[in-house]
């Protein structure tokens, strides 16, 4: 773990920044997350800085010729640069630590922070870390400890940072943490927060399911309920031998994972998610029958369940249809390949898919996650042959990507001399089925099949 990473160039904006309020008597700090992570060898451009020994309105007059707002928000106000992506924020802490630029300030304002590897500040001027807390040691140790007892538990979603830092640091919460993290509850934390870090969770980690270990271990698994609701539901051993669908779900998530990498963010999002939430139906659905397990219905339950989840934590309505659709059909590319479907139905599939912003390849995303989150043969070989075969069908029938637009619109109609009316609708439909099912892109040949059943 070297120090090196930390120096930045002498151009660099946050550099030129800390020289501009240092020649006016304040202090420079970049804090927080940046300096963990290059510290650890991770690249980070997220600056969390601090200014020492100015009042505010001396801080606005040095910063508004730099391009930065005015002081904005109520609770922890900050200056912001657009242009170069900065937040610059007074520090916290009692007794107006901001008017001094000792250490001591810091170390004052810097108990406030949640854990001992967020509290370090890196002087860009002097080249030097102030770790008040040993963050660095606990880095290197790999060991999550909370700064204070007792400013720990003044924002309750630090239960999920942990979890969050936890998989992603592969560090592990100390007695007392997890002490600490078992009291919090979130019931008055605002829904979009817990969306917002539910989201890192599922991105950020390389294996999302330690997260979710370190709130088990917390015993808060039931922040999400429907999550927690899986644990001890039984499956059918002959296809899912890893145990119970708490255990495949976690596994699914981690197999998503590297999956979800070349992605778009909302497309990531939306991929992570349906992948947490694709069984959350089997609960209500499984029975046994016999020797065997089964959940039948359990996608369309599943979709119901997450749909609802998702409203619930204000997510867009967009990522909602997107995920939903996704945990509604996610058999489907086992069952079209093992059934022999045809190109019609990949066609009428992909036409419902992209209703909700989604498409086959999506699709077999998540599919093939679900398969590889298993511990048959073929999924610890990383095989999915149903996928595969899932992809070149839809390839052939010309929809991996999306359905094609309809090719017949309403002025083919009319320019045959049809009159707007209630006949149109039932035409357009029967023209869409024609093209669904031949493949067909001449306007004039599909609709004359159509009318063929209505005249």
């Amino acid at each position: 773990m070297s120090r090196d990473a930390l120096t930045l160039p002498a151009d660099a904006p946050v550099v030129q920044l800390a020289q501009v309020i240092g020649e006016a008597g304040g202090r420079l700090l970049v804090v927080g997350g940046w300096v963990r992570d290059r510290l650890r060898g991770a690249d980070s451009k997220d600056f969390d800085l601090e200014v020492f020994g100015l009042a505010p309105d001396a801080v606005t007059e040095l910063l508004r010729p730099l391009g930065f707002s005015e002081l904005v928000g109520k609770h922890f106000p900050i200056w912001r640069s657009t242009r170069d992506a900065l937040d610059l924020a007074l520090p916290r802490g009692p007794d107006t630590p901001q008017l001094r630029i000792d250490d001591e300030a810091f170390k004052n304002a810097s108990r406030h922070r949640d854990l001992t590897v967020n509290a370090m500040g890196w002087d860009p001027l002097a080249a030097r870390l102030i770790d008040p807390w040993n963050g660095e040691r606990d880095l290197e140790k790999k060991t999550l400890r909370a700064v204070s007892a007792e400013t720990f538990v003044e924002d309750p979603l630090r239960l999920l940072r942990v979890a969050r830092l936890s998989a992603q640091l592969h560090a592990k919460p100390d007695a007392h943490l997890v002490s600490y993290c078992s009291g919090l509850r979130l019931d008055r934390v605002p829904v979009e927060r817990i969306a917002g870090e539910l989201r890192r969770i599922l991105i950020e980690p390389e294996a999302p399911s330690l997260a979710f270990r370190i709130l088990e271990e917390c015993g808060r698994l039931d922040v999400f309920p429907l999550v927690a609701a899986l644990r001890e539901v039984p499956q059918d051993p002959r296809w899912h031998p890893e145990g119970d669908v708490y255990v495949h779900t976690m596994r699914v998530l981690d197999a998503a994972r590297p999956l979800a990498n070349a992605l778009p963010i909302e497309a990531r999002e939306v991929l992570m998610l349906a992948a947490l939430a694709h069984d959350f139906g089997k609960p209500a659905t499984t029975v046994r029958e016999g020797d065997r397990v089964r959940a039948h219905g359990h996608e369309g339950e599943s979709a119901q369940l997450a749909q609802a989840w998702l409203k619930s934590l204000r997510f867009s309505e967009r990522i909602v249809s997107a995920t939903t659709m996704l945990v509604q059909h996610h058999l489907a590319p086992s069952q079209f390949v093992s059934q022999g479907a045809g190109p019609r139905a990949y066609r009428r599939l992909a036409r419902k898919l992209n209703a909700a912003g989604v498409n086959l390849v999506d699709l077999e995303r998540l599919a093939r996650a679900d398969h590889l989150g298993r511990t048959t043969e073929e999924a610890r070989a990383g095989r999915y042959p149903a996928g595969d075969a899932f992809l070149l069908a839809a390839n052939r029938a010309h929809v991996s990507d999306g359905i094609q637009q309809d090719c017949v619109e309403a002025r083919h109609l009319m320019a045959r001399g049809m009159v707007p009316g209630p006949a149109f609708g039932q035409i357009l439909q029967a023209c869409r089925s024609v093209q669904d099912e031949t493949g067909w892109k001449e306007p004039e040949r599909i609709l004359d099949r159509a009318l063929e059943t209505h005249p």
